[in-house]
This record gives C-alpha cells, sequence and structure tokens, in this order.
C-alpha cells in the first residue's frame, strides 16, 4: 500500500516534468518554471492565530476571529515582553495570556486551551481539517521555503522533532510523512513512508471559516440559567456551548435584519453568560451519599437518575434548594460586577433567562427580591399592595412590650435593626452582654413572631374583603410584591430558604420550556393575582415549543375563565411557516364551505316555509329579516341547521375583540408566546417530545423578536 502511495506522488511528479519539453536544468517541471516566473519574490507569510479545544476526546485547532487575530499579532509585534501580556478576545469572554500561549475563560471555569501563532499548516489523519505546526518548526519551514524561492532550490527535505518527514517538492507540491511504526528498528533513518499528507503556507490557502468579530458596543446583558443535569441538548453539550449558540443566533440576526443600523453604529450586540448551578450542587459530596445506596443494576440509567433527574427533588428539599438559590444569585451578581469592571462603559440593561428548571428558580429569586426604598416608599399608597399591618412596631416598641426596654441601648450600639435581630443566634445576644432570661425571651419573641408572618399575609387580604368567605387560595398568591424586610411568603408547598438579593435589576424575565405553572399548581396556588408584578423585574415571557412535554402556561392562572390561544411567536423571516399557514388556509376555507352551504340550506328552508301570499309587501319583508336575527329562539323549524349568524359571531368577535388583560406580570402585556414547530415534527407529536423541550438555544431569535417588540 505503501509503496502504492510512494509511487503515485512519483507518477504525479513524472507527469509534471513530462509536461514541457525543455525545463530548465533547475527546476523540476514547467510547472515550476510558470510559478517561479509568476512570483520570483518571497513574500513572507501571514500568521494567524489559533487556539485548540478538546472535542469528542480529539484536539481541534480553531481559528480566532480576524479581529483578535490581530490584536494577538500587534501585541506579539510590538517589542514588548510577552511574558505577563493578557490580550482580551472573543468579547472580552476570555484572555490570551501571550507568553504562556493559553487561553482562560474569564466568566466561568474550563479548561485552559493552547494558542499558537499559526503559518504552516498539515491535513489531519481522520478528517480534513488542517492542523498547524508548531511555532518553532513553522519558522524552520518558513526560512527552508524562502531559500527554495530565493535560489529556486525545490524538493527540499526537512525532518520534524517527531521525526516526521516534509518534502518542499515545489510551491504548490508539499507534502508530509509520518514515520511508520517501527521502522527504525535498525537504526535507519525514516524515509518517506506512510500515507503522504497535503501540506500548506499560510491560513488563506487552507478551508476555515474566520468570522470578522463581534461589534465592541453591548447594548444588553442576558444572564442564561440551565435546567436539571449537567448536559442542555440532545448532543449532551454543556450551558456554555448552548450560551454560544444563543450569541451565534443573536449575531446572526444582526447581520440580516440590522444590517445598516449595525454598519452605521447605531446598535450594538447583546452579551450572553451562563450561570452554572449543577457543578456546585454536585460538588457538595452528596454524590458520594448517593453512591453508596444506589442498586448495581442498569449502571448507566441510574447514574443519570443521580445526576440529572434528582435535580427536581434536591430543588425541594430546604437543605439542597437553599445552595440552588444561593449559588445563582452570588454567580450572577459576581459575574455582573466582572463584567461592569470589564466593560466600564456598559449603560444598558440587565436580562435573565431560564430553561426547565432554571425557569423556576429565577421565578422564586424574583418573587422574593426586595425593592428599593424610594419605589417601596412609593407604593405603600397603592391599593394594589398589600402591606403587613401585623408588623408595624419599631425595635423599642417591641422591647418595651417584652419589658426589655433596658436592652435597646445596647441594641442601638451594635446597630441591630429588627431584621437583625431576627437573625441572631443565642451565642450572638450572649456575646452582646444579654442574660440568659431576655435572651430566651427575645429569640421566642421573633421565632413566633416570624412563623405568624405567612398566615398573616395570607389572611390579610381575606380579612379585609367583604366577601371573606368565598375568598380561598385563588386570591392569596402574589397579591402584593415582597417589600419592606419581609419576604413573599407562599407558605403552602414552598420549602422555606432565605433567598439572596440581587445587585440589579433585570428589565426582562425569559422562560424557556418552563414548568413554573406546574408547580405553582402542585403548592397549591390556583391564581395569581392580576395586579401582581414581580418587585424589581418589568417583564415576564413564558416561551415554550407546542410539543413540549415540561412547558406550562402561565396566563391561565391569571385569567382563569377565559379561554384564549397563547401569542404565535413569527418566524424571523417575519412570516409564519409553510405547513402553519396551510393548516390555517385549510381551516379556514373548510369554515367558509361550512358557512355558505348552511347558507343555501336556511335560504332554501325558508323559502320553502314561507306563507304562498304574492302580496308581501317589501317592508314587511324587510322587517321581518330585520326581526328574525333578534329572535333565534322563535325559529323551532331549522332546528338541525345553527343560524349561519351564530357560526360567523365568533370570528366577528375575535376580530373586534378588546384586548386581553393577562394582568401586570408583564406590564399588561401578552406572557405566554409559542413557537411554530417544523414541518416534519407535525407529523408525530411524541417522536419530538423530548427533542423540543431541548429546542431553545436555536429559538432565541423569537425571544428577541417578542422583547424588541414590547420595549418598542
Amino acid at each position: 500500500m505503501q509503496e502504492k502511495e510512494m509511487s503515485s506522488v512519483e507518477s504525479l511528479q513524472e507527469q509534471l516534468s513530462q509536461s514541457d519539453p525543455s525545463p530548465s536544468p533547475n527546476s523540476c517541471s514547467s510547472f515550476e518554471l510558470i510559478d517561479m516566473d509568476a512570483g520570483s519574490l518571497y513574500e513572507p507569510v501571514s500568521p494567524h492565530w489559533f487556539y485548540c479545544k478538546i472535542i469528542d476526546s480529539k484536539e481541534t485547532w480553531i481559528p480566532f476571529n480576524s479581529e483578535d487575530s490581530q490584536q494577538l499579532e500587534e501585541a506579539y509585534s510590538s517589542g514588548k515582553d510577552c511574558n505577563g501580556r493578557v490580550v482580551p478576545t472573543d468579547g472580552g469572554r476570555y484572555d490570551v495570556h501571550l507568553g504562556e500561549r493559553m487561553r482562560y475563560a474569564v466568566y466561568w471555569d474550563e479548561l485552559a486551551s493552547e494558542v499558537r501563532r499559526c503559518t504552516w499548516f498539515y491535513k489531519g489523519d481522520k478528517d480534513n481539517k488542517y492542523v498547524p505546526y508548531s511555532e518553532s518548526f513553522s519558522q524552520v519551514l518558513e526560512e527552508t521555503y524562502m531559500l527554495a524561492v530565493t535560489l529556486d532550490e525545490w524538493k527540499k527535505k526537512l525532518e520534524s522533532p517527531n521525526r516526521e518527514i516534509i518534502i518542499l517538492h515545489n510551491p504548490k507540491l508539499m507534502v508530509h510523512y509520518q514515520p511508520v511504526a517501527g521502522s527504525d528498528e535498525w537504526g535507519s533513518t525514516p524515509t518517506e513512508q506512510g500515507r503522504p499528507r497535503t501540506v500548506k503556507r499560510g491560513v488563506e490557502n487552507i478551508s476555515v471559516d474566520i468570522h470578522c468579530g463581534e461589534p465592541l458596543q453591548i447594548d444588553h446583558l442576558v444572564f442564561v440559567v440551565h435546567g436539571i443535569g449537567p448536559a442542555c441538548d440532545l448532543r449532551f453539550r454543556s450551558i456554555v456551548q448552548c450560551v454560544n449558540d444563543f450569541r451565534s443566533v443573536s449575531l446572526n440576526l444582526l447581520q440580516t435584519h440590522f444590517k445598516k443600523a449595525q454598519e452605521n453604529q447605531q446598535i450594538g450586540r447583546v452579551e450572553f453568560l451562563p450561570v452554572n448551578w449543577h457543578s456546585p450542587l454536585h460538588s457538595t459530596g452528596v454524590d458520594v451519599d448517593l453512591q453508596r445506596i444506589t442498586l448495581p443494576s442498569i449502571n448507566r440509567l441510574r447514574h443519570f437518575t443521580n445526576d440529572t433527574i434528582l435535580d427536581v427533588f434536591f430543588y425541594n428539599s430546604p437543605t439542597y434548594c437553599q445552595t440552588i438559590v444561593d449559588t445563582v444569585a452570588s454567580e450572577m451578581n459576581r459575574i455582573y460586577k466582572l463584567f461592569l469592571q470589564r466593560n466600564p462603559d456598559f449603560k444598558g440593561g440587565v436580562s435573565i433567562a431560564g430553561h426547565s428548571l432554571g425557569s423556576l428558580i429565577l421565578f422564586d429569586i424574583l418573587t422574593n427580591q426586595k425593592d428599593s426604598l424610594g419605589d417601596t416608599d412609593s407604593k405603600k399608597d397603592s391599593p394594589d399592595i398589600v402591606m403587613d399591618h401585623g408588623d408595624t412596631l419599631t425595635l423599642e416598641e417591641d422591647l418595651k412590650k417584652l419589658q426589655l426596654s433596658e436592652f435597646f441601648s445596647i441594641f442601638e450600639k451594635e446597630k441591630v435593626d429588627k431584621e437583625a435581630l431576627a437573625l441572631c443566634t443565642d451565642r450572638d445576644l450572649q456575646e452582646m452582654g444579654i442574660p440568659l432570661g431576655p435572651r430566651k425571651k427575645i429569640l421566642n419573641y421573633f421565632r413566633t413572631r416570624k412563623n405568624s408572618m405567612g398566615i398573616n399575609r395570607l389572611t390579610l387580604q381575606s380579612a379585609s374583603g367583604a366577601n371573606m368567605s368565598n375568598l380561598s387560595k385563588e386570591s392569596e398568591f402574589c397579591s402584593g410584591t415582597a417589600g419592606n424586610d419581609q419576604h413573599l411568603d407562599v407558605g403552602i408547598g414552598q420549602v422555606s430558604v432565605e433567598y439572596p438579593r440581587l445587585i440589579y435589576k433585570p428589565e426582562i424575565f425569559f422562560a424557556f420550556g418552563s414548568p413554573i405553572g406546574m408547580f405553582l399548581t402542585v403548592r397549591g396556588l390556583k391564581r395569581i393575582d392580576p395586579n401582581y408584578k414581580f418587585p424589581t423585574c418589568k417583564g415576564f415571557f413564558n416561551i415554550y415549543h407546542p410539543f413540549d412535554p415540561v412547558a406550562y402556561r402561565i396566563e391561565p392562572m391569571v385569567v382563569p375563565g377565559v379561554e384564549f390561544e397563547p401569542m404565535l411567536i413569527p418566524h424571523h423571516k417575519g412570516r409564519k411557516r409553510m405547513h402553519l399557514e396551510l393548516r390555517e388556509g385549510l381551516t379556514r376555507m373548510s369554515m367558509d364551505l361550512k358557512n355558505n352551504l348552511l347558507g343555501s340550506l336556511r335560504m332554501a328552508w325558508k323559502s320553502f316555509t314561507r306563507a304562498p301570499y304574492p302580496a308581501l309587501q317589501a317592508s314587511e319583508t324587510a322587517e321581518e329579516t330585520e326581526a328574525e336575527p333578534e329572535s333565534g329562539s322563535e325559529k323551532p323549524s331549522v332546528p338541525p341547521y345553527p343560524d349561519v349568524s351564530t357560526e360567523e359571531s365568533p370570528a366577528a368577535g375575535k376580530e373586534d375583540a378588546p384586548p386581553i388583560n393577562v394582568g401586570m406580570l408583564n406590564g399588561g402585556q401578552r406572557i405566554d408566546y409559542v413557537l411554530q414547530e417544523k414541518p416534519i415534527e407535525s407529523f408525530n407529536e411524541y417522536l419530538f417530545a423530548l427533542q423540543s423541550h431541548l429546542c431553545y438555544c436555536w429559538v432565541e431569535h423569537g425571544a428577541n423578536g417578542a422583547s424588541n417588540h414590547e420595549f418598542s
């Protein structure tokens, strides 16, 4: 086989030499002569920077975009010491340490990847992707190439540090041979053995996609929280990889829909950053505890259950729920601070997005946020907000009530208010010098008051209503924001945890494939008060695929007595998918045929039952025609066929119907948005059910379209 491959290369050389009967003595062929005549002057190669990623357990070299590569080359060629030199790349999400030739992630944990200044490449063994030579050997190749061009001497043979052979036959034919294992047992030098591989000089001569780069201006920041398990799609990719798809889709939409505005620098881009809570949760040692009690059979399925499915149960556990919400909130706060440090000129807004269980985590965090003091004071007089009138006493009045006024000066000196005192332990009070008896009184008082807060909050609205007996849990949830110094205590199924405070106010909350509605119902909540809105977030979009088995609607919980369809997200090309248009057209056509048929039958029946008197006045006929629609109950003569106007009235009502009031959870705008399924998905809903729950990294453009519409 090797002899065949070598002979094929030799035959190619013979063909090249025979193409011109009078080649020059210093050339291998007329091909070389023509090429050298065309460009006898040596031109230095243009380098491009690459980084190495481990994909499917093998190394893959990926080029930096053109802007990042140019910045790296300028820093490299500046003449300054590269040690300690850091160049931000990929929109500031990665830092390249030039001295180390390593690339580090900024906002999340990721293995560092090697960086290389690349000029020479050879084709890989198992695929057609080109692999760059090391920088030192590339320099040797470039020097050899320069001598060959300058002196017009070819067939240069080089040996790489890995004892591989590279032969420069001419500028268009350069090959790479790998030595066969065991070829040097007798001390022989390596020769051209194995299948020859193509060698290319310069990145412009290899097939690789090099992007232009991202806009420097960032208009909006979006945090993305994942759902259960470490994998976020059917390809078992991580949250970082899926968020990269969000970002790519957003950048593609800028090119296709806002190209002129982007060229005029009127708009920037949207930055998406992942928030990972699965790894910190499973690093607490719970996996070791689970492994001890896991049965040895069906090992892979049980591992999948422990690593993925149990995340739902972890969130319903008070211990691990606290770990999850602390991780999500603290991670978003940490990334936000770091983002502002690296982007000091950022003036845009912040939104948050959650998939599956991640959306429920964000919903609970947002529900239990505290509004700022100014906003809270402005809302105290609002009739939509229910304040907790059972907790209006000051700390001094509480201590006076307990006959412990002499200790108020101690708390005042330590700057301990009611909220801080409720968090104090017995040891804290002892260190402040409070005796044992008063300590027990204070701790018992605040513990009892805290337990009764949920009951007071849930019954306050019903007690103030005129019809107290008819108000149940349907109007208990979300009747007011989590103002003042108390969290919103659901008290009927939700685990009791302390929710951290976000250091920013999200503008929009996107929920993808969200089970929020189901979890609220399971917790015993039947209705969301129409006046409720998140304390710190203005908008809420519940986006789902129509076949997603995990997704649930929100609007029926706000308006339980009205049936209406969710909002259909338009295709990014501004229309419905063809199969949906065809389906609606056929439905409309069948309804028109039905209405026309019923109308014809009705007219025929009326003419058949009309009295046989020819002297009817035209005015009487007109009066009869006008009276018939108003007296539908007085027409027993047409029982098999309903009136045409009855069939047409719903359609007319839909066209002229006023906007549906779905409450203030999304600022009075619609909440539920459904995606358009693909044509192949409509053939079998069950077949694509699992895939539909994991498809949201490709549909962010729909969410952007919805948010842009609302902002405008």
